[in-house]
């Protein structure tokens, strides 16, 4: 019995520390990498939609939100070694938005935030979070509907016929649709595991 003590104690004893670091100086750490790949994301998606807009219309921005956003997602979580995704507070694709349970959660923590007057530029919530296969960093940043988005997700009535139909093609169980300037449309999520 003895000999397993020697055995664990160190084992233990890392994981401990471990724990204790990621408590302190590690969880600010990585909310900042966090801060700063969300930020990047947003950047990269952004601009490439604000040309196509003004390139091509609603209809072009469209294209690239399906095909650009899933695919730098996905270098990024190559890259980093992180579920780095978007999530809908209304579901647009159920295969690569839909937001898991703690995002739900998150997401209604934002919009009680929103409702006592924060705005989403700076909204954002990280914490480490134990789950059955493991311990995550979690992090989210919060994406408010602006004016420009109103083209793709505001009033179906008030939509391009082309716009429509391009939606119905590529989201045939689009949800994502209704919003108003200022509503939270979803958050930019992280996953990171420990």
């Amino acid at each position: 019995m003895t000999r397993y003590k020697t055995i664990y104690l160190p084992a233990a004893l890392t994981l401990l520390s471990s724990s204790l670091a990621v408590a302190g100086a590690d969880l600010s750490t990585m909310k900042k990498e966090a801060v700063e790949t969300t930020k990047a994301f947003v950047t990269k998606l952004g601009g490439a939609m604000k040309k196509e807009m003004k390139a091509g219309g609603p209809v072009a921005a469209v294209k690239i939100c399906s095909e650009l956003a899933p695919q730098i997602t996905a270098e990024i979580s190559r890259n980093k070694g992180w579920k780095v995704t978007r999530v809908g507070t209304r579901i647009r694709n159920p295969m690569l938005a839909m937001p898991d349970t703690w995002e739900q959660q998150i997401l209604a923590q934002f919009s009680d935030r929103a409702s006592k007057g924060e705005t989403f530029d700076k909204m954002a919530f990280a914490e480490v979070v134990e789950e059955k296969d493991g311990k995550y960093f979690r992090f989210m940043k919060a994406i408010g509907v602006k004016d420009q988005c109103l083209a793709c997700h505001g009033d179906t009535a008030k939509m391009d016929p082309a716009v429509k139909k391009l939606l119905n093609e590529r989201y045939p169980h689009d949800q994502a649709t209704g919003y108003k300037t200022g509503d939270l449309r979803g958050a930019v999520s992280i996953k990171r595991p420990l």
